[in-house]
């Protein structure tokens, strides 16, 4: 399949997934053309807050290869991803992304993730959400664990 007909594929999943009640998103993950997994937006269907049509074609993809990174593949999403779905896609180490609609269109239909972005971009004292760090030292026991095991597989 071309690159249009699988994004033509992702819209067609979002559009579909609105007459089921979800959300107007879908996502497509091809290697060579060929389609390895698809998702639509879970969300409220599932009541998963993660549930965006992109984590879960990764979720689909990477159970259907057996593998946790899917180099080599490409995604096609019906719209920007947001910037939970962005870091899941570079998590997974995808290749390329192809996107149809963008950040100001998903804006205007209600989908506004623009305030993460700026969250993102701001000093944690200055976030909207509060956080505090706790227990450092009891933490990094997790990370000596991890440095210390030799039968880790390392991502």
């Amino acid at each position: 399949m071309t690159h249009k007909e699988l994004m033509k594929r992702a819209i067609e999943l979002a559009t579909e997934n609105v007459s089921r009640g979800g959300g107007p998103f879908g996502a497509v993950i091809a290697r060579n053309g060929n389609i390895i997994a698809e998702g639509v937006n879970r969300v409220t269907a599932n009541h998963d807050p993660t549930a965006h049509a992109e984590v879960q074609a990764i979720r689909a993809a990477a159970s259907k290869l057996g593998s946790f990174t899917l180099e080599g593949c490409d995604i096609y999403a019906s719209c920007e991803p947001c910037p939970m779905c962005l870091g899941a896609i570079y998590w997974a180490r995808l290749s390329r992304l192809f996107y149809g609609g963008t950040q100001k269109d998903a804006a205007a239909a209600g989908f506004d993730d623009a305030f993460i972005y700026k969250e993102l971009e701001l000093q944690k004292e200055e976030r909207r959400l509060p956080s505090e760090h706790l227990l450092h030292d009891e933490a990094l026991g997790a990370f000596k664990a991890w440095c210390d095991n030799d039968k880790k597989t390392a991502y």
